[in-house]
């Protein structure tokens, strides 16, 4: 008898074995990216990139989500699919061109060395990327993301005003953080 799943006061609904068995934890918040109809190109760029990566489940687009649809994809093309980067999962949609991405919404990738500052700066702005100020960029995609060294905040959040105000200086000329700069800025060279 399958185990029944209880939603809320008023209903239950059963829990099958099979269910039980293909359900993947799910992730409190996850980021849902709209894409006009490179959702999984953009899911294997990103997973390339990233080596704690995988790409996850995909659901195609069916005969009534593709009659719905503004996006104009056919029948068995990717609607989403589902990755995951550093443990973060995120999911991608081909939902069509009525919406673009913008720097409102950035992702921050926090590096502990220059060499990975370096590696995430050139792989991110490969192929058309955009480079901008203080460890912002825009990738082919048109997705904002910081390159930010750990030690970027630890200065900045320093108790000293006079550090943490010549290590903002230095990064506001930045467009790649380099982080012997700001170590140098930080003690006053």
């Amino acid at each position: 008898m399958p185990r029944r799943v209880r939603l809320n006061k008023q209903s239950v609904i059963p829990d099958s074995r099979v269910q039980r068995e293909n359900r993947q934890a799910v992730q409190k918040i996850t980021a849902f990216l709209w894409f006009d109809d490179q959702a999984e190109e953009a899911a294997k760029f990103y997973t390339s990139i990233f080596k704690n990566s995988k790409i996850g489940r995909i659901l195609r687009y069916g005969e009534e989500a593709a009659k719905v649809s503004e996006s104009g994809r056919p029948v068995g093309s990717v609607l989403t699919i589902e990755f995951e980067l550093e443990g973060q999962k995120f999911v991608a949609l081909n939902g069509g061109p009525q919406f673009k991405f913008n720097e409102s919404v950035s992702f921050v990738v926090n590096c502990k060395t220059q060499e990975e500052v370096d590696y995430l700066w050139d792989k991110l702005t490969a192929d058309s990327g955009q480079e901008s100020q203080c460890g912002w960029l825009k990738d082919k995609f048109g997705v904002s993301w910081q390159v930010t060294p750990t030690v970027l905040i630890d200065m900045l959040h320093d108790k000293d005003a006079e550090k943490s105000e010549r290590v903002m200086k230095a990064m506001l000329q930045m467009k790649k953080i380099d982080i012997k700069t700001l170590n140098d800025a930080y003690a006053g060279k």
